[in-house]
């Protein structure tokens, strides 16, 4: 997901894989269909999918040495998408990064993806457990996230960070059943996703307007 490191043999046969699915596509307006609320779990990424925006995102804040990936996954409700990567930092402390995005229905297939906000959450760390060692390098990466080049606002659930206008995409759904969602950016790329579990009702977030041709 970081390095991108495939042998080019990899990338063909899941391309194959892919193109082939795509003729089986059973849903003929994906943007509107409720399969597609759920949360997902981020099997292929696109050049410019919001995954790779969050990653980069952290990477390039932390060195390797301090933070890992342990996964990302997608949850679409109600027109917003939650894209969460979760973190450790220092092989032993647990965090999250969350982005918020806006979509909007272009089309049966078409869809708009517009950055809204971003939030790293505090890690609830116990200094005990803490080698004393690695104490510094911790302190390291708090003064490092609360030095972000972007305007925050520090709460007590983590750093806010306002990202509207700062990561926007244009996409289709070229795929989309119970368990597997394909979508396409602009320049054609795949990006893979599978099912993880359906999503509840939730109040209080706009809806997503029903597309008309």
């Amino acid at each position: 997901m970081i390095t991108g490191k495939m042998a080019d043999m990899q990338r063909i046969d899941v391309n194959e894989r892919i193109t082939g699915l795509e003729r089986l596509n059973p849903t003929p307006r994906p943007t509107t269909s409720p399969f597609l609320e759920g949360r997902w779990n981020c099997e292929w990424l696109g050049t410019s999918s919001p995954i790779l925006f969050v990653t980069k995102l952290v990477f390039e804040r932390f060195p390797s040495t301090l933070v890992s990936l342990l996964g990302v996954d997608v949850a679409i409700k109600d027109g917003y998408a939650i894209v969460t990567a979760s973190t450790k930092f220092l092989n032993s402390i647990e965090s999250k990064f969350i982005l918020t995005t806006k979509l909007s229905v272009e089309g049966p297939l078409r869809m708009k993806e517009e950055s809204v906000e971003g939030v790293f959450e505090t890690p609830k760390v116990n200094d005990e457990a803490i080698p004393e060692q690695l104490k510094g390098a911790l302190g390291q990466a708090v003064g490092t996230l609360q030095q972000l080049p972007l305007p925050t606002d520090l709460m007590t659930s983590g750093v806010k960070v306002p990202l509207g206008g700062l990561y926007e995409r244009l996409y289709m759904i070229s795929y989309l059943d119970e368990e597997i969602l394909i979508l396409r950016d602009t320049s054609g790329v795949p990006e893979v996703l599978t099912k993880l579990e359906s999503l509840s009702d939730r109040e209080g977030v706009e809806q997503i307007v029903e597309y008309e041709s």
